[in-house]
């Protein structure tokens, strides 16, 4: 099956393509078709021949293709068609849209009220499309009606449409000037009945997603709401017991979506009023299907109680217990968080951040206060759902929905606490524990890991209830069930900084994890305590270094998981850092020896392919090596030899024949750099014998596998010698190296996103130089090749290579103003000005429309960094360079809507030229971006 791109395809030919599809058993025939019908939809003739295909309604099959090849021709291609022929598009849409019948699959309706919906927003000439809608299907196809007056405003801030601000609020008041029309067509069609109840529902049901779908772009009036009954008609439905699934989520959205809309209280403030009393009435209701079990309801109900406190949150922090700030607010949460089922209390999690967020910010003991008995609350319910089954056996589960429900439970009591008190919560949890009831070991555990949760805010004075919280744990038989077993070792890892300053029970500590370490179920969580007390407690445990190498050694006996293996490295390799001098070199030689081992044996085996995780995986043993480096941090006198540097030497054959065997394998390649890394890192400037080595050995593999991970360890050696004169040529020797390649894989074909690590590792590593050889790097002949190579990438999406190659600009012009360096000042300032000159347009052209037209909002505020700085140091210049771009820039869209008008674009240029500081540069584009998107 072969397509040209010359005409178009036989109505016959694309049927075909569509019965092998849909049809065809053979799979090579099903992805031959699935292409040649891609590459159709991409074509220009799409537009025809879906057209064609919906006139003659041939199949189920056919009719979808057209659908959706219309709906996404107009989302993506609206522009390939000239302005005289948006008329006929409207009315044969339009016509197919008469011809849908009560038996039209969903799917196609969808589709086509989707595509009328996309087409009415983009064409500016359509001026009255709802009252068209309303007037064309409101008798023989309300149905059709009710779902494209649902998508239309939801498609107003689709990303694809990127209609631009102008175009969206002219939208928004068209639609607001059709609302009367609309609240009477939903108000009639609620008041209506057919005699068929559920098909009543079903229409119902719709009208409620209408309702919705205007309140969440504002387009519903205040006035011309509350003037009608419409209003009541969800809290109806949602009152009655009896409602079914379908009409109550409908309904539950709608009343959602009010309440986010009333959330402008200036503007909404009686119908956040009205919708206060409504959701008060709906209290009954919850009762009455928690009683009957219906889950998906009480959900239903706590969304829209959450929803409610949100809408009125400003008022809760306003007037605390007051009118609409009515702590009965927080009775409904509480209420909700209390339900048996914990899916329905985590609806509320975002109201208690937003709030512990709030507070902390106010910084208001008594405002704080208030709220404190409603956290305590809050933990005691968290702490009941987060009980394990009595029957589980073995330690608890961490995967799953209940295991992530725990997760998410720390993590909110973690943020939560200070509003009730670390040491008011932990007695909350002790006073269950030492119940006279004899609590179960599932309640134990519960209350056990809550205080897991707030051990790190304990303050290290307290002396009454943590002491004897410990000494109960390390008391707890052998008979014990596991899980408390597992989270009391976790606990103990939590207090590691109340145990630093309770040194006396360092010892029996230290006893219970290695008793912990012993045993395979508890190994892992008891090498993360152990580690969380190294780290915290390094002077103390600077004693129980032998004991902790004894551990290591034995290390290969306890069933640690790789990262617990990793942390007690970790946690020995801090504390070898504060050993003394003399015994520093060789503890370290003592711990890597143990992972170098292992390694060479693989590296002298001929091994066949590498399975992850298994026995001949060389990463195990790298990351180890790369934990040990990274955490091992010796203070050195100036003069001293650096005490690892024996060990690194030893190390760096081993590491250098890891690179050669695994070179084409990126996985094991980005270890052995990582690795490197750290060593480097570890030895600072005390690791230049390895530099030669280490360079040619870079530059040679990556001329055969370009992985970015070289052009990152690259960038830490200049970082680290980028400022020893004697270093610099050769650095830049193996930047020129790196450099062929790397423009040979960028400059493919969609090479910049194919490769967006190769990005950001290159102008990391130019980064570094700009840092630490400014000078040496802009006379250099890849300077301007470079600067060219960042001009291409301003467009990229991609965050981190973005971020990289928009922190290498902002440094790289920054650098004419930082006069440190006198000796050298000049000659930047002269270098980056010759640079500015021949690409300074360019650039700015770049970072305007990749801002525009490219990178996602968020992304703009790195491009506004370089553009401040631009102007910073040449401000008439830059004013001529924003003037030109910006008058190369379309002011009209496809569809006929202004983007920007003249003012538009003189204000944001002014507002940028003048600008004093990043913020407002920043402020400004953003604002800017949304004309275009």
């Amino acid at each position: 099956m072969s397509f040209s791109m010359d005409s178009a395809p036989s109505l016959e030919l694309v049927n075909q393509a569509l019965q092998a599809l849909y049809n065809n058993p053979d799979v090579t025939g099903k992805e031959k078709a699935s292409v040649w019908l891609g590459e159709l939809q991409k074509s220009v003739f799409a537009w025809q021949v879906a057209d064609q295909l919906l006139t003659l309604n041939q199949s189920l099959e056919s009719c979808y293709f057209a659908a959706q090849t219309m709906r996404t021709k107009i989302q993506y291609a609206f522009h390939e068609l000239p302005a005289d022929s948006h008329q006929s598009l409207r009315d044969s849409l339009l016509e197919h849209a008469s011809k849908i019948a009560p038996g039209t699959p969903p799917v196609i309706v969808t589709q086509l009220s989707l595509a009328l919906a996309d087409l009415a927003l983009q064409m500016a000439t359509w001026k009255s499309a709802v009252l068209d809608f309303v007037e064309r299907f409101s008798k023989d196809h309300l149905g059709f009606l009710l779902e494209v007056l649902t998508v239309l405003p939801e498609e107003i801030s689709s990303r694809s449409l990127r209609l631009g601000a102008n175009r969206r609020k002219e939208v928004t008041e068209e639609l607001i000037e059709a609302s009367p029309t609309i609240i009477q067509l939903l108000t009639h069609v609620n008041t209506s009945a057919c005699g068929d109840e559920e098909r009543d529902q079903r229409v119902r049901s719709k009208t409620y997603k209408v309702m919705g779908s205007w309140f969440s772009v504002g387009a519903i009036p205040q006035q011309v709401l509350l003037s009608t009954q419409l209003m009541n008609y969800p809290f109806q439905a949602l009152a009655n017991v009896n409602c079914p699934a379908f009409l109550h989520e409908a309904a539950t959205d709608c009343v959602c979506s009010a309440l986010y809309c009333s959330e402008d209280l200036e503007r909404y403030h009686e119908l956040a009023q009205r919708l206060f009393q409504g959701v008060m009435t709906l209290v009954p209701a919850y009762h009455e299907a928690d009683k009957d079990e219906e889950s998906d309801k009480c959900l239903n109900y706590c969304r829209i109680f959450t929803e409610l406190s949100e809408s009125l949150f400003h008022m809760l922090l306003a007037t605390p217990n007051q009118g609409l700030g009515t702590f009965q607010l927080l009775d409904l949460l509480l209420m909700c968080v209390n339900h048996h089922l914990y899916e329905v209390s985590e609806v509320t999690f975002n109201f208690w951040y937003r709030l512990s967020e709030e507070l902390y910010q106010r910084n208001s003991q008594e405002i704080t206060d208030l709220f404190k008995p409603y956290i305590q609350n809050l933990v005691l319910a968290l702490c009941q759902h987060c009980h394990m089954d009595e029957d589980h056996e073995g330690i608890p589960d961490e995967s799953g929905d209940f295991g992530d429900f725990r997760v998410r439970v720390s993590e909110l009591i973690k943020d939560v606490v200070f509003i009730a008190g670390s040491s008011s919560c932990f007695v909350q949890m002790f006073e269950s524990l030492k119940s006279p009831k004899n609590p179960s070991w599932a309640v134990s555990e519960a209350a056990l890991f809550i205080m897991s949760a707030v051990g790190k805010n304990i303050l290290p004075e307290e002396n009454e209830i943590v002491p004897q919280v410990v000494e109960a744990i390390l008391a707890l038989p052998e008979t014990t069930h596991v899980a408390v077993r597992y989270t009391s070792i976790q606990l103990l890892g939590e207090l590691s900084e109340w145990i630093e300053s309770h040194a006396q029970f360092l010892d029996v500590i230290l006893q219970y994890l290695l008793a912990g370490l012993q045993q395979p179920v508890l190994a892992s969580i008891a090498a993360n305590s152990l580690q969380s007390i190294c780290t915290q407690c390094k002077d103390q445990m600077t004693n129980h270094f032998d004991g902790l190498m004894h551990i290591v050694r034995a290390m290969e006996s306890f069933n640690l998981s790789p990262d617990a293996a990793l942390g007690l490295l970790k946690g020995t390799a801090t504390i070898l850092g504060r050993l003394p001098y003399a015994n520093i070199g060789s503890a370290l030689s003592q711990l890597c020896a143990s992972q170098i081992g292992p390694l060479e044996r693989l590296l002298n085996e001929e091994s066949g392919p590498v399975r992850q995780g298994s026995a001949n995986d060389p990463v195990i043993w790298l990351d180890r090596l790369a934990a040990i480096f990274r955490h091992t941090n010796p203070s050195v006198a100036n003069g001293q030899t650096h005490p690892c540097q024996g060990v690194v030497v030893e190390v760096w054959p081993v590491l250098s024949r890891s690179c050669e065997k695994y070179q084409s394998d990126i996985r094991i390649i980005e270890r052995c750099c990582r690795c490197i890394r750290f060593a480097i890192r570890c030895l600072g400037r005390n690791s230049a014998t390895l530099l030669t080595p280490l360079v040619t050995q870079m530059v040679g593999l990556y001329q055969t596998h370009q992985h970015s991970c070289f052009l990152y360890l690259g960038s830490i050696l200049v970082d680290e010698y980028g400022k020893e004169a004697g270093c610099v040529p050769g650095l830049l020797d193996m930047l020129q190296a790196f450099c062929g390649p790397t423009f040979k894989i960028l400059e493919e074909h969609n090479g910049l996103r194919n490769h967006p690590d190769t990005v950001d590792d290159l102008f990391r590593l130019c980064l570094r130089f700009i840092q630490r050889a400014p000078v040496p790097f802009l006379q250099s002949a890849l300077a301007k090749p470079i600067m060219c190579c960042a001009i291409a990438a301003c467009s990229l999406d991609h965050k981190d290579a973005n971020a990289s190659v928009m922190k290498f600009l902002s440094d790289m012009i920054k650098c004419v103003r930082e006069k440190e360096d006198r000796d050298d000042f000049e000659v930047r300032h002269m270098l980056v000005k010759k640079l500015l000159e021949e690409h300074g347009q360019s650039l700015v052209i770049a970072l305007i429309n990749a801002c525009l037209f490219c990178l996602p909002t968020f992304m703009s505020a790195d491009v506004s960094e370089v553009l401040y700085e631009l102007m910073i140091i040449d401000r008439p210049m830059f004013c001529l360079w924003l003037e030109h771009t910006l008058k190369a820039l379309p002011t009209e869209s496809s569809g006929g809507a202004i983007t920007a008008t003249k003012k538009q674009l003189a204000d944001f240029h002014k507002a940028c030229t003048s600008a004093e500081d990043i913020k407002q540069v920043s402020s400004s584009v953003r604002d800017f971006c949304r004309l275009y998107r």
